[in-house]
């Protein structure tokens, strides 16, 4: 057993410490293993890591580009909602022309507004083919316009003719009212007509 108050004897490589007052003596310090002046190089990433900003790794591989698709689908919805608002309200606008002049022809003014402020339709039965054919227009209408708004909010959302989307999702909203209101003006107009004429 070795006496404390003798001096150690110093490892190679370490410098002896001065001896502390009172006789101790201080244990040697191993020098530090690592100093910015010895290596200069900053640490190297671990193998297989991925090498990127500093600000985090980058991804492994680039993200795959959003596949886009054409217009089609907008353009196709766009097509839909001008046909249901405005070439089947032509053909409303002729059906409901034909049927409030085949049904003002048969009686006076007077009489037909009694007859259909009482809800009696039996004013129009002389034209009851005229208005079934304008009624299977008014469900052909409100199928397409239906059809074209759904397909153009499909548009919107996928990005697939946006500015198509968007205008057929308009149309297609305002193509039932434009529809029943030139139907009402144009069989209200014929109706006049034809009994003022007649």
């Amino acid at each position: 057993m070795t006496d404390p108050q003798q001096p150690r004897p110093v490892p190679p490589g370490y410098t002896a410490p001065p001896a502390a007052p009172g006789g101790y003596a201080v244990p040697p310090v191993p020098p530090a293993p690592y100093s910015p002046q010895q290596n200069a190089q900053p640490p190297q990433a671990p193998p297989g890591a991925f090498a990127g900003p500093a600000g985090g790794y980058a991804a492994p591989f680039p993200a795959p580009a959003a596949r886009r698709g054409g217009a089609a689908i907008g353009r196709v919805a766009l097509v839909l909602a001008l046909v249901a608002t405005v070439l089947l309200t032509l053909v409303s606008a002729v059906l409901a022309w034909q049927i409030g002049y085949g049904a003002g022809s048969g009686t006076s003014l007077t009489d037909l507004e009694r007859q259909l402020a009482a809800e009696d339709l039996s004013a129009f039965t002389p034209v009851r083919d005229l208005v079934l054919w304008w009624e299977i227009t008014a469900w052909v209408a409100s199928a397409l316009g239906i059809w074209a708004l759904v397909q153009g909010i499909v548009a919107i959302a996928r990005r697939r003719g946006r500015g198509s989307g968007i205008a057929a999702v308009i149309i297609a909203a305002l193509g039932p009212l434009v529809f029943f209101f030139v139907a009402y003006v144009v069989l209200a107009i014929a109706l006049g007509v034809a009994s003022t004429t007649r």
